[in-house]
C-alpha cells in the first residue's frame, strides 16, 4: 500500500469505529445523571428493561438480548441480587442454566425509572426521522455481525 493511502486509511476521521464509540459513550453519559439517583448503572438498567418485558428468563437469553457474554453480565447480576432486585436460580433439570426473576423490589423500580427515557430523549439532538434512521442502521449493522 502506498504511504499516502496508508496515511488516509489510518486517519481518525476515516474510521467507522470512532463515531460509533464516541456516540455510545455520549448516550451512556446521558443516562448516567438520570440513573445515578436510583443507584443504577446503565448496564443494570438494560437488565431491568429486558426483565420488565419478560420476567423469569434464562441468563443466556438476557445475555443474547443485551449482546453481552456471561462473564460480563454475571457481576452485574450478582450486585442486583445482593441489592434485592432479582434472584438467580439454577435449573433442576440442567444446573448450567440460571434463571433470573425480579423480586417485588425489582418490579417496583419500574415506576421510579419511568421518566428516564424521556429525560434522555431530550438530550438527543436528532429529528425523530434521523433517530429512526440511525436506529435502523445500527440494528442492520448489529444483525450483520455474523456475516462479515
Amino acid at each position: 500500500m502506498p504511504p499516502e493511502m496508508l496515511d488516509e486509511a489510518l486517519r481518525l476521521d476515516n474510521q467507522l469505529c470512532f463515531p460509533l464509540y464516541a456516540a455510545a459513550r455520549k448516550i451512556v453519559g446521558a443516562y448516567t445523571p438520570a440513573l445515578k439517583p436510583l443507584g443504577l448503572t446503565y448496564t443494570q438498567y438494560l437488565v431491568f428493561l429486558v426483565l420488565w418485558e419478560q420476567d423469569d428468563l434464562p441468563m443466556g437469553e438476557v445475555c443474547r438480548r443485551l449482546r453481552l457474554d456471561s462473564g460480563t453480565l454475571t457481576p452485574v447480576l450478582k450486585k442486583l441480587e445482593a441489592e434485592g432486585y432479582l434472584t438467580r436460580t439454577r435449573s433442576a433439570e440442567d444446573e448450567r442454566v440460571v434463571t433470573l426473576r425480579l423480586t417485588d423490589a425489582g418490579h417496583a423500580l419500574k415506576r421510579q425509572v419511568a421518566s428516564v427515557p424521556m429525560q434522555v430523549a431530550g438530550t438527543v439532538k436528532l429529528s425523530p426521522e434521523d433517530a429512526a434512521q440511525l436506529y435502523t442502521l445500527l440494528y442492520r449493522f448489529l444483525d450483520a455481525e455474523g456475516e462479515a
